[in-house]
This record gives C-alpha cells, structure tokens and sequence, in this order.
C-alpha cells in the first residue's frame, strides 16, 4: 500500500479511536494513533487468529484490526493522562 493511502487510512481510524474515547489530538495526532494502532491491531490480530496477513494488501478484516488497537491505544492514552480531553457536554 502507498505511504499516501496508509497517512489517510491512519489518520482515519486515529481519528475514530480518538474521537470514541473522547480525545481530540488533531490531524499528526490522529495519524500518528492510527498508523501506531495498526501494529498494536496486527500484534492483537496474531494472538487471536494465529496468523498475521494484513499488512500484505488492503482489507476491511485489517481495518477493523487497526481501529481495535487504536482503541487499545487511545485507553492507555486515557489511563496515563491527567488532563480532561474532549468536550463532555456535547
């Protein structure tokens, strides 16, 4: 897959995750979840499958991976900071 279509699909699900679990980190932010939450996605995809071929071509199955561990990711985010992200009245 191209780095320009992996930057979009990464800043995508980061953007999900984060906005999910009530953070706002912006475009970089958003990417940098994402594209790190797809490893986390893969490594989580290996334990319960066995086997780990998502990163060899596009996949809805590798998309839904990658959100989960941006979810992951997101959560540990969460856990460790101190400061309040998001807007709990909207």
């Amino acid at each position: 897959m191209s780095i320009i279509v992996t930057i979009i699909l990464g800043g995508l699900v980061g953007w999900i995750a984060a906005r999910m679990l009530g953070r706002n980190e912006g475009v970089f932010g958003s990417v940098l979840i994402g594209i790190v939450g797809s490893f986390i996605g893969s490594f989580i995809s290996e334990l319960f499958t066995g086997s780990d071929h998502s990163y060899l071509a596009f996949s809805w199955s590798g998309l839904i991976w990658s959100l989960i561990g941006s979810v992951v990711l997101v959560a540990i985010m969460n856990a460790f900071s101190h400061r309040h992200h998001g807007n709990p009245t909207v």
